[in-house]
């Protein structure tokens, strides 16, 4: 059946996208206000977009009366955030900084998270994340009067220790980091425990 996106309802096309490009990875994106309130919210519009430099692209979604919530506006503003990557073990965690808080809510607080600093931006890791990167962001693409695309530059990385095989070669213990994806529908979530291998030809 065809799709002619250009003619389907926003909601529509929505539903489209999210059940059938998945899993997708979650930015778990902690962000500081120019005032230096906190805040932590999940996105699954997310990818690693290249790697010299390495760069990521975050899709900022605005509602039509409330307009881009914090993290986008903080982004916006001034321009670092972290990429925390999610665990199996912080799936609730991740879930309760979905809330839809009014403004300068700390969602951090609310989850009961806890935070170290980063080292080149200001808003801070999320401290039990296996994954966390620092960015800056490089451009902001208006992909429409609802959308934005960011992308930023990662400028360093923290790995826990555990899941680092061999630091000099960037190997790292990929299944041991357990980490989930965002499926179709209210809330569906993927571990990516079931894999397999094919040879490059």
């Amino acid at each position: 059946m065809l799709f002619d996106m250009s003619e389907l309802p926003a909601d529509v096309t929505y539903k489209i996208l999210t059940a059938t490009v998945t899993p997708r990875p979650i930015a778990w994106i902690t962000t500081q206000s120019p005032d230096g309130i906190r805040n932590a919210a999940p996105f699954s519009f997310f990818n690693v977009m290249g790697h010299e430099p390495p760069t990521v692209a975050i899709g900022l979604l605005r509602h039509p009366q409330r307009g881009f919530k914090d993290t986008a506006q903080n982004i916006v503003s001034t321009g670092e955030f972290v990429v925390n990557l999610v665990p199996s073990a912080m799936a609730d965690a991740m879930n309760v900084t979905c809330i839809d808080a009014p403004p300068a809510t700390d969602e951090l607080l609310l989850a009961g998270l806890n935070t170290v600093p980063s080292l080149k931006v200001a808003p801070p890791r999320i401290a039990d994340s296996p994954v966390g990167f620092e960015c800056r962001s490089i451009a902001t693409v208006l992909t429409g009067p609802l959308q934005s695309v960011v992308i930023g530059q990662v400028l360093c990385a923290h790995i826990a220790e555990a899941f680092v095989i061999d630091a000099s070669r960037g190997h790292i213990d990929t299944p041991a980091l357990d980490l989930i994806g965002r499926m179709h529908g209210s809330g569906w979530y993927a571990r990516s425990t079931d894999l397999f291998q094919l040879t490059r030809p």
